[in-house]
């Protein structure tokens, strides 16, 4: 049980999320028999999803209030100018395909991506609620299945996963 406990605190975590907490689940997969790929991704996309309405509806506003505080300014600064940055690339991009651009943005594993950067993105450019959940949450299930197919050809061979 301790294992399903820290691949869902890994995915839950920004930056990190799911990309670092599937390889993990892998990890944990070859080395214990016990231990279920299935039931760690339902644990991994809950978790790393989890956060969103707590980012949609409060992230901003707690990067706000702390960008001028003495020690949490410049990471607070930081992910500001992260979110803006992201909102304004995407909404350039995508024009009125934003909700398939931000499910793009959230599913396509690259560094600086994913479920916690896009809501704060959908945030800032007032994409409505149960519209960002859906396209975030989306993006995460394919995010999930992008590392979990990388897994299964890398991981795999190194650790003898069986499949």
């Amino acid at each position: 049980m301790k294992n399903y406990l820290y691949v869902f605190l890994i995915a839950m975590l920004p930056l990190i999320e799911l990309r670092g907490a599937i390889p993990v689940a892998y990890a944990f997969n070859a080395t214990d028999p016990n231990f279920s790929l299935l039931f760690a991704y339902f644990l991994i996309i809950i978790s790393n999803i989890f956060p969103i309405p707590i980012i949609y509806f409060f992230a901003h506003k707690i990067l706000l209030w702390g960008r001028n505080k003495p020690i949490i300014g410049k990471i607070c600064t930081l992910f500001i100018e992260k979110g803006e940055k992201a909102g304004k690339k995407l909404q350039e991009k995508a024009g009125k395909g934003l909700f398939w651009a931000l499910v793009l943005f959230v599913g396509i594993p690259l560094p600086g991506t994913g479920a916690w950067t896009g809501t704060l993105a959908a945030s800032l450019l007032n994409i409505d609620f149960k519209r960002t959940l859906l396209a975030v949450s989306l993006g995460v299930v394919l995010a999930g299945l992008i590392i979990g197919l990388l897994c299964t050809l890398g991981f795999g061979a190194w650790f003898g996963v069986k499949q």
